[in-house]
């Protein structure tokens, strides 16, 4: 995954930081150690002048200079070190130090990136997602199959809630697995509290934590930042954060059908998703809807759009959260599906 030119010039700017705090610490150090060691600054400027004088040798070719500099160099960096640690410092306390020496803060290693900077990326784009901290929470390793029954039959498909379940996440596994390859989008639709929001959950941590920008909304929170951008002030108006919903490698788009619905928001809907799928960027919906009610509110182009661009997954039981407190478990099971 590509990270736009702003998010990546967002985390370059941590590491440029990072650079001018080390420099300035080591400056710091620097009028510290002088102030406290007589003779080191004379010692520095002797050290300074031989290491000019073996870049010349180095230069002009004169071996036998050259090994004599080096021993000397060797023999007042030793100096210099045994004078420091005599004093209570470390025998480095004058050279830079990093948050990650492996890239000396660049974020590079040669022409791969570091660790450090993968987890830079994958920092940030937890921090966008809107997901930071639900996700250690719902994922696919706390998905509960328990309180999805065999009983429960869906008149309409005539299939139990559990086999509707098992089917989801096969898909959502699916989702994953091949998102780096192929085009897919989902709509989840059915119930309340069976686990929509929690299966999209699920794909988001996935995506996120392999690189992949996601971004979450609840319908409600999308159309007012469409309206701020089209209606509100100039300072409301958050022009980038538009472009990553229709940019990101994943948009979410929770509880479809509880912003208030008008003309505002339906050519909305179907600008963003016509939008998205002309990029080949994915988008997962959830809603309590029926389809019949997404066609109606939201116009038959955009239903077409779904119907023909999205896996569409029902999902049927009883409210989970209500089965929760029948069997006096409350919130303690946070990592079960609503």
């Amino acid at each position: 995954m590509a990270l736009t030119n702003s998010q990546y010039d967002q985390i370059m700017h941590v590491y440029e930081q990072r650079r001018l705090n080390n420099e300035y610490r080591l400056r710091d150090r620097f009028q510290k150690a002088y102030t406290l060691i007589p003779g080191l600054e004379d010692l520095d400027r002797s050290i300074a002048s031989l290491s000019v004088q073996k870049a010349h040798r180095l230069l002009s070719g004169d071996d036998d200079a050259l090994d004599s500099l080096r021993g000397e160099l060797h023999t007042l960096i030793h100096k210099k070190q045994q004078l420091l640690t005599s004093h209570g410092l470390p025998s480095d306390y004058l050279e830079l130090h990093y948050t990650c020496p492996d890239c000396q803060d660049t974020g590079y290693i040669g022409d791969r990136q570091c660790h450090c900077l993968k987890k830079a990326v994958i920092g940030l784009l937890y921090e966008q997602s809107n997901l930071q901290n639900i996700l250690n929470k719902e994922n696919f390793s706390t998905f509960s199959l328990e309180y999805y029954s065999r009983s429960h039959i869906d008149p309409k498909t005539g299939r139990s809630s559990l086999e509707a379940i098992q089917t989801a996440l096969k898909v959502c596994h699916n989702f994953t697995d091949t998102f780096s390859a192929e085009f897919h989008n989902i709509l989840l639709y059915g119930d309340t509290g069976v686990g929509k929001t929690f299966l999209s959950h699920c794909i988001a941590k996935e995506l996120i934590d392999t690189s992949y920008s996601v971004i979450y909304f609840t319908a409600a929170q999308l159309f007012d930042l469409f309206a701020q951008n089209k209606f509100g002030r100039r300072e409301e108006q958050n022009p980038d954060m538009q472009s990553h919903i229709y940019d990101c490698d994943l948009l979410i788009i929770d509880d479809l059908g509880t912003e208030l619905p008008n003309s505002f928001t339906v050519s909305q809907l179907f600008t963003c998703l016509n939008e998205r799928i002309l990029r080949q960027k994915s988008t997962i919906i959830s809603t309590n809807l029926a389809l019949d009610d997404i066609q109606s509110i939201y116009s038959e182009r955009t239903f077409s759009r779904i119907s023909s661009n999205y896996t569409i997954l029902r999902l049927t039981g009883d409210d989970i959260r209500i089965q929760k407190k029948l069997l006096n478990l409350g919130g303690t099971n946070d990592a079960t599906p609503q």
